[in-house]
């Protein structure tokens, strides 16, 4: 791909205070309540009168494309479904899950957006979109909280309809640029694409807050069959006339594992660098996959939002699925987008269980959150609790209340944790030149 490409500012035009906002809500609601009376309609976002049996939600991501799938997150949702029913569903009423494919396509994400809204859901949770320029408008329309997405865009720090349960990719790149401020010259292969164009400020700031310079912006395909020419501008970047060994960071999501492939067969010719990414884009299948102990991942840091898999806090989350999704190899509880899944829906479950005998609605659900509600999450990430500006507003993440990330390390081929317990990015991100 050629050329620059238009970005959208990941500033918010202005910041409505929560009461100002709350206002433009009820006065929405208002007109939705005069459209129902004189149309006979459903209001989207609600389950029908107080005391519906059912709550349904959905769950969207990615399946069968050429680039980043994710078919463990709704497939790990409705297995989640089946669980909480089989055991007296939530407040005594059954949780329904719709999924939906985005196909990695602007378009199919907008589709979703509107079926939710159809088929009025109470929220969206535990989603993956690339693609939230095209979804939120409608998510916003219809005043559907889009709650516990993976954190891939801006946009999901910045709408006052989400409620992101981590840091997403600021937080994961701010952390691995401090953990890599000891290497030589740094590489970042990344998509070019305009979330590709959000990483390199966010490791460079990393970088910055231990001393060392920024890293080469390397762009790549979204979708190639082969990197090997990006291997070797990386592999030539970080090998040229420097004292220390070079880092190269791929952050090209399931394409990660194409471009090592290219990488193994160039990196013969060239002196030692290490190699460092993200959680997401390297779990353990992959590092299995790639050679293990003797494979390029060996001795790399990569950064995560929660602990390791092996940790006993996902005890619960592996005991749903060995109930309810025996044998259903799309649900890996290594996945980051599993994860975040389980850490979503019982984010949700709190919410709703608070409401007691009341509505679970859209706005029931969004004013408990607004309110202030606090939830837990079994120590996989610290307690939640979401206000429409927060620490990091000042940088264009006014919804960004989690910056916690892990630091593991592959160690004879398994990866392990490299630093007790969670690092806070937060004075990190604060320091990010967001607008680079």
């Amino acid at each position: 791909m050629t050329g620059r490409r238009r970005t959208r500012s990941p500033f918010l035009p202005g910041l409505l205070t929560r009461h100002a906002r709350n206002g433009i809500l009820r006065a929405g609601t208002a007109v939705a309540s005069a459209s129902l009376l004189a149309g006979c309609g459903v209001v989207p976002g609600t389950t029908g009168d107080a005391g519906g049996d059912t709550i349904t939600v959905m769950t969207w991501a990615p399946q069968d494309t050429r680039a980043t799938n994710k078919p463990g997150m709704p497939a790990f949702a409705q297995a989640y479904a089946r669980w909480v029913n089989a055991h007296g569903g939530i407040n005594g009423r059954e949780l329904n899950v719709l999924t939906c494919n985005d196909h990695n396509d602007s378009v199919a994400a907008a589709k979703c957006a509107r079926r939710a809204a159809k088929e009025n859901v109470v929220a969206v949770v535990g989603s993956y979109s690339q693609h939230a320029d095209s979804f939120f408008p409608s998510l916003e329309g219809a005043g559907i909280p889009y709650l516990g997405g993976y954190g891939i865009t801006n946009a999901e720090f910045t709408s006052p309809l989400s409620y992101p349960v981590n840091g997403g990719q600021p937080a994961l790149l701010a952390g691995l640029g401090s953990a890599l401020a000891g290497c030589g010259t740094v590489a970042l292969i990344r998509p070019d694409t305009i979330t590709g164009d959000q990483l390199p400020p966010l490791l460079d700031s990393g970088l910055k807050a231990g001393g060392h310079r920024a890293s080469h912006d390397l762009r790549a395909a979204e979708d190639a069959t082969e990197y090997d020419g990006q291997a070797e501008r990386a592999l030539r970047t970080t090998t040229a006339g420097a004292a220390d060994d070079g880092c190269v960071v791929p952050a090209l999501g399931d394409r990660n594992g194409t471009f090592m492939d290219s990488f193994r067969r160039a990196r013969e010719d060239y002196p030692d660098v290490r190699t460092a990414t993200v959680l997401g884009s390297v779990d353990q299948t992959v590092i299995d996959a790639t050679g293990g102990a003797s494979g390029p991942y060996e001795g790399s840091y990569i950064t995560g939002w929660y602990p390791v898999a092996s940790d006993r806090r996902w005890d619960e989350m592996k005991r749903v699925i060995r109930e309810e999704a025996f044998g259903d190899n799309r649900i890996d509880p290594a996945d980051a987008g599993v994860q975040t899944t389980w850490i979503a829906y019982t984010v949700f479950r709190q919410i709703a269980e608070s409401l007691g005998g009341g509505a679970v609605t859209a706005d029931t659900v969004t004013e408990a959150l607004d309110d202030g509600l606090k939830v837990t999450t079994g120590g996989l990430t610290p307690t939640l609790r979401w206000r429409f500006q927060d620490k990091l507003a000042s940088v264009g993440f006014p919804r960004l209340v989690n910056a916690n990330v892990t630091l593991q390390v592959v160690r004879e081929g398994r990866l392990v944790s490299a630093r007790k317990g969670f690092v806070d990015t937060t004075k990190t991100l604060q320091d990010a030149d967001v607008n680079h």
